[in-house]
């Protein structure tokens, strides 16, 4: 704490724009300084005209998804940056006594859209978009709203000081007031960081992803080790966290030149949830607002694929998302140059605007989504901020938590113990990785390869899945070039050693669509002149239409989903995300020159293989794919072995 700090009290009354962040549970940092709104994220100023690295805080709207491409309803909420130019802290206490403490009241208060409305999108969701194989998962909101009579900014120190008091488990608490805009939270998941690397690395950073998924609403009285068992045991909260975990790997491997491993499975506990997470970490050379963009945003808030997700969201959702599910990015000098980034989403966070408070919250619909279920989520997520701030009444503290130590409800949030130290707890969450992708666990060296020197095109066909299939291939030694599906010229398909064609979301029978029938062309281009190309999901559904095989959507969606099936004679436990199929008759094996890899029962095909093709229904890439990389190796070596003439 400096000299020239005034009092929180007396910052609050100056009228000029401040941060107040909680990271560690021990100060409160204060950033002053003055406010700019900028356009894009390569516009945040990170150095001042004559060249010296500033700090800045950046607040980032789920709008700023248009730079990517992506479709939103754009409410031009700005892209709003704190320049600090004094970066101080106090005590935690301090800072306690320092806030106020009175209850701040709130008039007609309740949801903008019904509990019953809610639940009939949630069915909409999983039937026309999730059910016609437009995605995995997709998250979709709802506000609760209420009217604020207390000044803004006293408002917000209060829930401020209220969430240091009552919250638990927040990767960030903050205060952010900017003119006429107040936002105050607990946010529990880092959404991306990037620190400098060693000294022997200069310009390269440790990049880390948080993926958080999987909510436990916790039983008045608090959880306890018994009932958190019951959801670590529920398949839909396992699968939703490996859903975004595969998302979040994804721009990992779009950032990260090692393209990321993961760690954990740890819990994120909080005052009336628990979280599943996962630590993605990786190295890159990209400029912090780089990394940034090509992480817009998180698919815990999103989605996924992500840019299906953002167009599925303007269907459903009736209103814009404000700073919803985007960032709060700090950029801090670092010693060897350049700038750190440290990037919280923007979630459990109540914004007050003109005397109005909004508190976004939104639940992850998958296949087996229960719309009672997700409406409930929705209640917890918002209760988990509106009663930490005192907005609405706080459950009573458990008598005791895992090994019986009695709970002290003056303690720190933070202080209190913690279910994840209980041994059947931690042995239970450890149990998860047993299901997973060894090459996602473990350090990706790629040091030759059975195809060091060849090269490989990989054309993505709007699913980022090929970013984490790059990595693979070059894995096995190829040089990768990946490029969207629209840009891909012919030229660059018939010069090719290689073609790889990747998965994306939509119906491979919808010759309507521009990407599909551009897809269509391209596979059967290459299919047409006999050389190598491997099709990955979509694209070995459209080749297997190409083959005379039938396309047929499933009873049920595939997504997420992990199957041990025979791949030629080989078992191979394979990640499936798809809603359409290829079909055969049951104990069909070949079809001409190709032979059928497919589920004797229902004829459902997993793996073709010919003259120069092969082509699988799963994701090799996917963390679910324990066996993916050896069974793509073979799948390749099967596309590029000679022709006969």
């Amino acid at each position: 704490m400096t000299g020239s700090l005034p009092t929180l009290t007396d910052l609050a009354a100056s009228g000029e724009p401040f941060a107040l962040i909680a990271r560690d549970g021990a100060i409160v940092e204060v950033l002053r300084g003055d406010v700019v709104d900028v356009d894009r994220l390569a516009d945040i100023p990170l150095d001042d005209p004559d060249g010296t690295p500033r700090e800045v805080l950046a607040l980032v709207p789920f709008r700023q998804v248009v730079e990517r491409g992506f479709v939103c309803h754009d409410d031009r909420a700005p892209l709003r940056c704190l320049r600090v130019a004094d970066h101080d802290s106090l005590p935690l206490a301090e800072a306690l006594r320092q806030l106020p403490s009175e209850r701040v009241p709130l008039e007609d208060a309740g949801f903008d859209i019904s509990d019953d409305d809610y639940a009939d999108i949630v069915r909409r969701v999983i039937a026309d978009e999730i059910g016609r194989g437009e995605g995995a998962n997709f998250v979709i909101r709802r506000d609760f709203t209420a009217t604020v009579e207390t000044d803004a900014v006293t408002a917000g120190l209060t829930w401020f000081r209220a969430l240091l008091q009552h919250e638990r488990g927040a990767y960030w608490t903050f205060l952010v007031v900017t003119d006429g805009h107040v936002a105050v939270g607990a946010s529990p998941e880092a959404h991306v960081s990037a620190r400098s690397g060693a000294p022997a690395e200069p310009g390269t950073s440790i990049v880390t992803m948080n993926p958080i998924s999987g909510t436990f609403r916790h039983p008045r009285g608090g959880a306890t080790a018994e009932t958190l068992t019951e959801f670590l045991s529920s398949t839909k909260e396992t699968e939703e966290l490996f859903m975004v975990v595969d998302e979040e790997l994804k721009m990992m491997s779009a950032v990260c030149s090692d393209g990321g491993r993961i760690t954990g499975p740890h819990l994120k506990e909080m005052s009336r949830l628990t979280h599943t997470e996962y630590m993605l970490r990786g190295s890159s050379t990209m400029d912090p607002r780089d990394i940034l963009r090509e992480t817009m945003f998180a698919p815990t808030v999103t989605g996924s694929p992500m840019q299906n997700a953002c167009t599925v969201i303007a269907r459903h959702e009736r209103t814009p998302r404000g700073y919803y599910s985007g960032v709060a990015a700090l950029f801090t000098p670092a010693a060897g140059g350049g700038h750190d980034l440290d990037a919280p989403i923007l979630i459990r966070t109540a914004y007050l605007v003109d005397g109005r408070l909004r508190v976004p919250v939104g639940a992850t619909l998958v296949r087996h989504s229960d719309p009672a279920g997700e409406v409930g989520e929705t209640h917890g997520k918002a209760a988990g901020v509106l009663g930490a701030i005192g907005a609405v009444d706080r459950d009573e503290a458990p008598a005791a938590i895992a090994d019986t130590t009695a709970v002290d409800e003056d303690a720190p949030a933070a202080h209190r113990p913690r279910l994840g130290d209980d041994p059947t707890i931690a042995a239970l969450l450890s149990s998860r990785n047993a299901r997973l992708a060894q090459f996602w666990l473990d350090p990706q060296a790629a040091e030759g390869g059975p195809y060091a020197g060849r090269e490989v095109l990989v054309v993505d066909a709007e699913d980022r899945f090929t970013t984490m299939l790059g990595h693979q291939l070059h894995h096995l030694g190829f040089t990768v070039r990946i490029a969207p599906w629209h840009e891909v010229t012919d030229a660059a398909v018939d010069e090719a050693g290689l073609v790889v064609f990747g998965p994306g979301p939509g119906d491979p029978r919808d010759g309507a669509s521009p990407r599909i029938a551009r897809m269509r062309e391209l596979v059967g281009r290459r299919a047409d002149a006999g050389t190598p190309l491997l099709a990955v999901c979509l694209s070995h559904q459209i080749l297997a239409d190409r083959l005379g095989i039938a396309l047929a959507p499933l009873a049920s969606p595939h997504q997420g989903l992990q199957k041990s099936v025979d791949v030629f004679g080989q078992p191979a436990s394979i990640g499936f995300y798809n809603t359409f199929t290829a079909r055969v008759a049951p104990g069909t094996d070949r079809l001409g020159d190709t032979e059928i890899a497919a589920d004797p029962s229902s004829g459902d095909v997993y793996a073709l293989r010919g003259p120069g093709y092969a082509s699988v229904q799963g994701h090799l890439e996917s963390i679910l794919s324990r066996d993916g990389l050896p069974t793509l190796e073979r799948l390749i070596g099967f596309a590029l072995e000679p022709v006969a003439t």
